[in-house]
């Protein structure tokens, strides 16, 4: 009989502890994948790719105990050999290599993409056909390593101020939004949806624990192919409950992104440096009202208003561009949407009950958050719902928990994939999704 005790240390090394734990003229053992081979005649560079980066192997005929023919790029490899110190090798150290055993072979030696360039000169068709090879380009996967952070900092703070994560289901009777997007499915001989957003769990679940959050998949079947949609994309979730206003999640949505900007400078500077990634100031972000939104910048980019219920991506870069020359920020808050463009459950403003406690908040001229106040009188909700003609089918069990008290809350949701898109400089959101779902692409 044996007995497992926990994590077997291995003697494989990882950069990190390269960098720590050892010294110049130590013998060395690594793993990794060939990134790439630079023949030089009697040396030669075998680069790895690891899950920290690069590291630089030194092959010299009559010193390695092996032929360099035999190694090929995306080849899988364990190497031996002596560390030593280069500043102009990746990460300041690079091995000479004595040993080299191959763990594994790709089957076909042509790689479809040119992955060991420091950027992908391709097209994105390109990139998302061949996305599990095309993500172990460097600059590729510093994208996602940024976003990691994102995910991060979101947990990490929204635990340091009293949340709990919660999980909620993503097939449903009835969906939070409503509208004609969803994708509707037949749930063993009954009628279901995909959720567009966990909001009737998370204002549930503030009965329960007061302040939730949850980071998950949502779905929406928008029949549109645009830069800034996908039809599956992450969400980052809260609500939080006790609240005296909707200020009081924008103020914790600019704290989230005080604590974000912090973390990724001081965990993520190694990403932040190969993208070339200048961190936004957010120290304070603006607020404007919706309809002052508007007006300012119709009036300053002599823009005519067309729609005066929502806005137009347009409109968005404009009042992005108005905050930057104006207030100096890539963030803006445009709070007091029309309630014809909210859904059923945010709270009417009680000065104007055309307009909405509620807010989206704006990167670059793009929305990449909505949030507000909710009702929370069981009474008031059932009045909102009659007006908009709404049934109640598939809402019992939500209106259960504001018939047996609700206290005021409030919350919002991130787009991930959009924050790391503007966060990281590009023009498509397909570009920072993994594997991206839209109007054509169902795989890989």
């Amino acid at each position: 009989m044996e007995y497992l005790t926990g994590i077997v240390k291995k003697d494989t090394l990882e950069i990190s502890e390269l960098l720590t734990c050892c010294k110049a003229g130590q013998r060395v053992k690594v793993n990794g994948a060939v990134h790439a081979i630079r023949d030089m005649g009697n040396i030669a560079f075998i680069i790895l790719r690891k899950r920290e980066g690069l590291l630089q192997g030194v092959y010299e005929e009559g010193t390695a105990g092996f032929a360099l023919k035999n190694v090929k790029e995306a080849d899988t490899v364990e190497i031996e050999g002596i560390l030593e110190k280069n500043e102009k090798a990746p990460g300041g150290i690079e091995i000479r290599m004595e040993a080299l055993r191959v763990l594994s072979e790709p089957e076909d030696e042509m790689m479809p993409l040119a992955i060991s360039k420091w950027k992908l000169n391709t097209s994105l068709d390109a990139k998302l056909n061949y996305r599990s090879i095309s993500l172990r380009n460097i600059s590729e996967r510093a994208k996602f390593k940024i976003q990691e952070g994102i995910t991060r900092a979101f947990r990490d703070f929204l635990y340091e101020q009293g949340f709990t994560e919660i999980h909620t289901p993503k097939i449903g009777a009835k969906s939070a939004e409503g509208g004609a997007n969803l994708f509707r499915l037949e749930y063993f001989h009954r009628p279901a949806v995909l959720q567009q957003s966990p909001q009737l769990y998370k204002q549930m679940m503030t009965g329960v624990y007061d302040r939730v959050f949850e980071t998950a998949p949502v779905f929406r079947a928008e029949k549109h192919n645009t830069k800034r949609h996908l039809n599956e994309y992450t969400s980052l979730d809260f609500e939080m409950g006790y609240i005296d206003g909707f200020e009081e999640l924008m103020a914790m949505e600019t704290g989230l992104l005080q604590y974000m900007m912090e973390l990724l400078g001081r965990r993520y500077a190694k990403e932040l440096d190969i993208l070339n990634i200048t961190l936004p100031d957010v120290s304070r972000i603006p607020t404007v009202r919706f309809d002052e939104a508007k007006q300012r910048a119709a009036e300053k980019y002599g823009r005519k208003m067309k729609n005066p219920f929502d806005l137009e991506p347009e409109e968005e870069v404009l009042i992005g561009q108005y905050a930057k020359e104006e207030w100096g920020s890539d963030f803006v808050f445009v709070t007091h949407y029309p309630s014809k463009k909210r859904p059923f459950y945010a709270m009417d403003d009680p000065e104007d009950t055309r307009y909405t406690l509620s807010f989206d908040l704006l990167y670059k001229g793009m929305e990449i958050t909505t949030g507000g106040q909710r009702i929370h009188s069981y009474k008031a909700l059932k009045e909102k719902m009659a007006a908009r003609g709404m049934e109640e089918e598939g809402l019992t069990c939500y209106l259960d928990a504001f018939k047996h008290g609700m206290p005021p809350h409030g919350g919002l949701g991130i787009g991930l994939e959009r924050l790391t898109m503007k966060l990281t400089g590009e023009d498509n959101v397909r570009e920072t999704t993994l594997f991206p779902r839209d109007l054509s692409r169902l795989e890989p």
